[in-house]
């Protein structure tokens, strides 16, 4: 039997702005993207990108549509959030052989491998994860009603609330508040833009607050340290200490390290790899376990 690294796979790490596909078989590898594919938020819409990514991906290695159904995958979704939602995409994909879970998985197994440590995703959504002795923990991930604090819909929501907070005087303007009013025509324009954005479309709006709290504005500045006094709190109810590295992954994950408290900075670290990766090293376990 050929080693598992060297089985053709197909592996999705899918957040809620991009998604990624990739094909690995040993040898080589090749990676599409495709746009957002949470499939809470958005599930017709996800499943259609997955579909036309698949489709791009066969293209790319000369083969027919169908060419990679029968392939093991495993997928990574965001907006994942049990059993019931997991087979529902499992069935609805050209897959024959699919393993489907949220991507809290992927983003773990990509940042540290098999080694104890944590991360705090913040893209589009948020959650964290903590990895000690073989033992896996995961936290958040409720989507953009009932969580995804300190993620990037959340600061570029918050950012939109203070903006209207500084209209109604109760709170102090800045530049980033004043320009949001600007951007979006007024107090009017602001509600009408909520009432029908998507998490991904909140999510735009946090490079400008990144950008301003690095320009020292007050508002930014205030939004990025309560997200990360947050994320911090909670990975510490989980259990992890400094001790531990902790991974800063997602948009705009890496921002929030000068937020946090000195004795903390000094535990942050780089991914060993991408969530991707991460997928693909899923992939090859789960045709592992079709072969035991």
């Amino acid at each position: 039997m050929r080693e598992s690294k060297n089985i053709p796979v197909i592996a999705v790490d899918g957040g809620g702005t991009s998604c990624r596909i990739a094909y690995a078989d040993g040898g080589r590898q090749l990676i599409v993207e495709t746009g957002p594919a949470n499939v809470t938020s958005d599930y017709g819409g996800a499943i259609a990108r997955l579909k036309a990514g698949f489709a791009e991906l066969a293209a790319g290695l000369d083969m027919a549509p169908d060419g990679l159904r029968a392939l093991p995958a495993y997928l990574g979704l965001a907006g994942v959030t049990g059993s019931r939602i997991a087979q529902q995409v499992a069935a609805d994909l050209p897959l024959d052989r699919v393993r489907v879970e949220d991507d809290r998985h992927p983003a773990l197994a990509g940042a540290h491998g098999g080694a104890d440590g944590a991360i705090a995703h913040c893209g589009t959504g948020s959650f964290l994860a903590l990895q000690t002795q073989g033992s896996r923990h995961f936290a958040g991930g409720w989507g953009p009603v009932l969580g995804d604090e300190a993620s990037a819909q959340w600061i570029g929501r918050k950012a939109l609330a203070a903006a209207l907070q500084t209209w109604d005087g109760l709170a102090a303007p800045s530049p980033l508040t004043e320009t949001l009013l600007q951007d979006f025509g007024g107090t009017d324009g602001i509600v009408a833009f909520a009432a029908t954005a998507q998490p991904h479309d909140f999510g735009r709006i946090a490079r400008q607050v990144t950008e301003a709290a690095a320009a020292g504005d007050s508002t930014a500045t205030a939004l990025m340290q309560d997200a990360a006094a947050g994320l911090l709190q909670a990975l510490q109810q989980m259990g992890w200490t400094p001790a531990l590295p902790l991974c800063l992954t997602g948009g705009i994950g890496p921002h929030y390290a000068d937020c946090l408290p000195t004795s903390v900075r000094g535990a942050v670290t780089a991914p060993k790899g991408a969530p991707i990766d991460g997928a693909i090293t899923l992939a090859r376990a789960f045709h592992a376990e079709l072969q035991a």
